[in-house]
């Protein structure tokens, strides 16, 4: 009858839910692709067998997180030495039962994870393990199926936003963002004022407040049709007084096709991890991918030679409160709201951008705040990338530590927020689309590269 602190949630098989990217990426091949399957998995079986260098970020995140890596055999054996030390930054490791699954998918396609021995240790796995076993099932993977859903866009200056519909709150929410801040003179006032920064700090804020009470997964909760209609959203802005903080965001009342529905704010935990790549090729064909096994290390549960995910504790942690249903409660077969914000910029009927990021519920501000950098301010992408984060998604401004950012952060502060400065570690990747060129650029806070032939 209560919920569980996050940590005792995520370790162990309670939190795994069907894994689906084998899937899509399988099912999206088949549609798209024109190379050979079995080619395409070869470097990645190549890599696991000859092993990779760990990085300091790596090799960071690993002795950070050496109690709970330690409680199970096969993580332990993966990422700890034979003496049973954390891996070390420049240790070669190899992964040869990775090498196996991938080739095991390489000949066999996607069936190979979720028919058969790969789907049923999968379900062992989750089912036996110790003090949090979960109740993921063979036929959960036999039955899992690809959901292609409409592309949600939005508009902003002369562009067209298009990124992922429910139940990732990415476009909706960043969308809300950016159509909130033309309300205001940001061109004017620039990326050096405080005004700016509390004006998208604000429609952050309120965008969170929505995002927060309404949006889930659009196959099991009805959800307000309104919520990138301009008319609501100018309403929205008119809470924005410049020069004086919001002082409580609370969600709006959008447009219902039906009936409104009574809904209770959602308790869902999202920590700083996913993984992010856009690539472009030489026919034009553009792709902006975010995907994720939730938190860092997952479930901290490995088979075959990889971690399994702990996708379930995006849910909310309580199905209702005070009587109203939250409507990112858990259900069967039902998606966990997400905020991966893979994001393409369309002008005109062409694509001109593709960006997106890692980093839990603050990709949809690390996306709309680069966006707002490059589109309305004219930086250089790269240095839209570069410059620092400022995040504003429930009162407190989270300032990224630094001295770049050491004005705004007083300035802000002096204007009534509460104000945490912090590493901010996002993992921005976009490419621009000009007529001569394609232009890269790649997060330096991350590993990420720019690079192209």
């Amino acid at each position: 009858g209560e919920p569980l602190a996050f940590y005792d949630a995520v370790v162990g098989g309670r939190s795994v839910g069907t894994p689906g990217t084998v899937k899509l990426m399988y099912d999206t091949h088949q549609k798209y692709g024109k190379q050979p399957w079995e080619s395409l998995l070869e470097p990645a079986i190549t890599l696991a067998k000859e092993g990779f260098s760990v990085s300091p970020r790596l090799a960071g995140a690993i002795a950070d997180d050496k109690e709970r890596l330690s409680r199970y055999t096969d993580t332990q054996q993966y990422f700890f030495t034979p003496q049973g030390a954390p891996l070390p930054a420049g240790y070669l490791l190899k992964n040869p039962e990775y090498a196996e699954t991938l080739s095991l998918l390489a000949a066999k396609g996607a069936d190979a994870f979720y028919t058969g021995s790969l789907a049923e240790s999968i379900a062992k796995k989750v089912q036996t393990a110790k003090d949090n076993p979960g109740v993921l099932s063979k036929e959960d993977l036999t039955s899992y199926n690809i959901i292609e859903r409409a592309p949600v866009c939005a508009p902003y200056l002369s562009y067209e936003v298009c990124g992922m519909g429910p139940p990732s709150s990415g476009a909706l929410t960043v969308g809300q963002i950016l159509s909130i801040t033309t309300s205001f003179d940001l061109k004017q006032w620039g990326p050096n004022h405080p005004n700016s920064w509390q004006v998208i700090g604000d429609a952050t804020q309120l965008a969170f407040a929505d995002r927060g009470l309404y949006m889930a997964d659009s196959d099991f909760v009805t959800m307000p049709v309104g919520l990138l209609d301009t008319n609501y959203l100018a309403e929205r802005a008119r809470l924005i007084t410049p020069g004086t903080p919001l002082s409580k965001a609370e969600p709006g009342q959008p447009t219902w096709k039906d009936k409104a529905v009574a809904l209770a704010q959602d308790q869902a935990i999202e920590l700083l991890s996913t993984s992010h790549f856009v690539i472009i090729d030489n026919k034009g064909n553009v792709v902006s991918m975010t995907t994720t096994i939730e938190n860092g290390f997952g479930s901290r549960l490995m088979t075959n030679g990889f971690l399994l995910n702990n996708e379930l504790t995006d849910f909310s942690f309580v199905p209702k409160a005070d009587g109203k249903l939250v409507a990112n409660r858990v259900e069967p077969n039902k998606r966990p709201r997400s905020s991966m914000s893979p994001t393409i910029v369309m002008k005109q009927g062409q694509p001109v951008l593709a960006i997106g990021s890692p980093g839990g519920s603050r990709i949809i501000s690390y996306v709309s705040n680069a966006l707002i950098r490059h589109l309305l301010w004219d930086e250089p992408l790269q240095d839209s990338l570069n410059s620092p984060h400022l995040i504003n998604r429930f009162g407190t401004y989270d300032i990224e530590e630094g001295p770049s950012a050491d004005q705004l952060a007083t300035s802000l502060q002096e204007m009534g927020y509460k104000v945490n400065r912090r590493a901010l570690n996002s993992g921005l990747h976009a490419i621009k689309i000009t007529p001569d060129q394609l232009i890269g650029a790649a997060d330096p806070r991350r590993e990420g590269v720019v690079m192209g032939r």
